[in-house]
């Protein structure tokens, strides 16, 4: 039977070579903050506890982890001394757990949950201690994992210590290992430092392991699932590999993209089957686009709900909270924000419609601005909009005028 699950999440970086004020873990990646994908990665595996260890003095951080875990899910790497002393100081925190952890880099944000949940079940199949492994393309500067010819772990060796043979080998520790929770914290308790860089690895960990007769299990992931952001270079990369991931989700789910390459999607981004999406379209987060929906070129999404079979575009905007009912055709060079559109209403073509309620069939004409000057922006759920309703009614009186005038 599995035990239960901890996760901590090494996020102890200074991220210097970001060159930012804003922390490293909150730099995003398809519209979500790095420390958010491994948070959310600990959720999808059913931890009971989360320990994100963070750097002294980085206020935005803890803030932003405590308010999505809760107070205690935070323990400070006071001094940088490795990625074995990250780990050790999570030990207070979960002092009083019982049962498995998992540690991982919080930097690495494409790591899938799938991938994690082997190595626990591989610790129960009688693991002692689980690795994470890749092949890599190129491994330099990587450190390999060695292994006897039936593929057992034998040892971790860093690449400035490997002899040829080693050098040879392109099977890589990933860095995030599992263990039984007494067993992680006593190993890490007896990590040295005599190294080049004097600091504690994670890294020796298995080795430790195996030296005191324990069975170390091997689990293999995707190079590309282990991309590392340390540089605005990395974080663009990761951000490629993301969005090609969720290209490729999008069309095995029925969605056509005409040009995938030009389409970007944000983490929340939900799609339903026979949506047609033309190239260069934005989703940021929040969005949702009904069945059979058809997205023209050069349209921009956030927050935003596009009902079943509606038409957009091309060359709109959507602002937060738009929500289109089924059948809303918006066309080129509209502007929504926070405004409702009944089923089957229309806005063809130069207009801003912003905090209002646009009934079913409604026609809005070029040229439009329908908008709430409250500075409070405030409206009830459950009364009338500030400003007048735009509906059917409305539309057949003007239609009325016109005929009147000819």
């Amino acid at each position: 039977m599995s035990r239960a699950r901890a996760a901590i999440i090494l996020a102890a970086g200074q991220g210097k070579r970001m060159r930012s004020e804003t922390p490293k873990m909150l730099h995003k990646i398809g519209g979500r903050a790095l420390v958010d994908w491994s948070i959310a990665l600990a959720r999808d595996l059913s931890c009971a506890r989360t320990v994100v260890v963070i750097p002294p003095n980085a206020p935005a951080l803890e803030e932003r982890v405590t308010s999505v875990l809760g107070a205690g899910s935070t323990a400070v790497q006071e001094v940088p001394r490795g990625t074995g002393d990250a780990a050790k100081s999570a030990a207070t925190t979960l002092a009083a757990f019982d049962g498995d952890v998992v540690v991982y880099f919080g930097d690495t944000p494409l790591i899938r949950a799938e991938t994690l949940a082997r190595m626990f079940a591989a610790r129960d199949a009688g693991s002692d201690i689980v690795v994470l492994a890749f092949h890599a393309d190129d491994p330099t500067g990587y450190g390999r994992i060695i292994t006897d010819a039936a593929g057992a772990f034998v040892k971790n060796v860093e690449h400035r210590d490997a002899n040829t043979d080693e050098l040879a080998v392109n099977l890589c520790n990933a860095g995030a290992l599992v263990a039984d929770a007494k067993t992680l914290f006593d190993l890490l308790a007896k990590l040295r430092n005599d190294n080049a860089q004097q600091e504690f690895y994670l890294t020796d960990i298995p080795g430790m392991a195996r030296t005191a007769s324990m069975k170390v299990g091997i689990v293999e992931a995707q190079e590309e699932e282990l991309l590392g952001v340390n540089s605005r270079a990395q974080l663009a990369d990761a951000e490629a590999a993301f969005q090609k991931r969720a290209r490729v989700a999008a069309m095995e789910a029925g969605v056509t993209l005409i040009d995938p390459a030009s389409v970007f999607f944000s983490f929340d981004t939900v799609i339903e089957p026979d949506a047609i999406i033309e190239p260069h379209v934005f989703f940021g987060t929040g969005v949702r686009i009904g069945t059979g929906a058809t997205i023209h070129a050069y349209c921009h999404f956030e927050r935003t709900e596009v009902g079943p079979r509606s038409e957009i575009g091309p060359f709109a905007r959507f602002r937060p909270g738009a929500k289109l009912a089924a059948k809303v055709k918006i066309g080129n060079f509209v502007e929504v924000k926070n405004s409702n559109f009944g089923e089957g209403a229309k806005a063809s073509h130069l207009a801003y419609i912003g905090d209002a309620d646009v009934g079913p069939r409604a026609n809005i004409g070029a040229g439009t601005i329908v908008c709430n000057m409250r500075f409070d922006k405030y409206r009830p759920p459950s009364a009338p909009t500030p400003h007048r309703l735009v509906d059917t009614a409305l539309v057949a009186r003007h239609h009325r005028r016109r005929r009147l005038h000819r």
